[in-house]
């Protein structure tokens, strides 16, 4: 248990407005991601076998998350969201940990993690507020479902994954995505020959 209730209110990290802000950039910089990976890429045999699992298992946790989330009409808890609260954005997460172990770069890796720390995660505390806002329930799921770090004792909700909401999220796209970045790690690797 966190502690949070509506008497202890949750502390977040970012103010609002700087939170309403960055909310506003999270397509630039996914812009500046892809840059920054194009440009600083340059993967091995070894890097691509190590980084290429761990990018295929986020997409597979947010393919996962994508086939439980209605959005609005009612609060996810099943699914991925049955032991963490946020699996699209651990998804990515952990598909970008393995696209930059695959790299091979830490310049890559370190701006990777500040655009999730500046940019994601005050996103997902703004999504946090507007859930509070507007599921009652969300303040006792939130008490014993962590953010990012699964808890395997929740249990959730009965509702079954579902191809429309995957279809529906659009949650291929993230997997075209994965599809052009591993192309360009090959075509990099290819071109650096042996």
């Amino acid at each position: 248990m966190n502690g949070i209730s509506p008497d202890n209110p949750p502390r977040y990290l970012f103010p609002k407005p700087y939170a309403d802000f960055v909310q506003r950039l999270r397509v630039a910089c996914g812009f500046v991601l892809l840059i920054a990976f194009a440009w600083f890429a340059h993967p091995s045999d070894l890097s691509l076998c190590i980084g290429l699992p761990i990018s295929i298992a986020g997409l597979l946790l947010r393919g996962w998350a994508a086939g439980h989330l209605a959005k609005d009409p009612y609060l996810a808890t099943s699914g991925p969201y049955a032991y963490l609260r946020y699996p699209l954005y651990a998804g990515t997460l952990i598909t970008a940990f393995g696209i930059v172990i695959a790299s091979r770069d830490v310049w890559l890796a370190l701006i990777f993690a500040a655009v999730f720390f500046l940019v994601y995660l005050p996103a997902v505390e703004l999504e946090e507020q507007h859930l509070r806002d507007i599921f009652g329930e969300y303040t006792r799921y939130a008490a014993v479902v962590p953010r990012f770090f699964p808890n395997v004792k929740w249990r959730g909700g009965p509702n079954h994954f579902s191809w429309a909401l995957y279809r529906k999220n659009e949650e291929y796209k993230a997997s075209a995505g994965f599809v052009l970045a591993l192309a360009w790690l090959i075509w990099r690797l290819a071109r650096a020959g042996p």
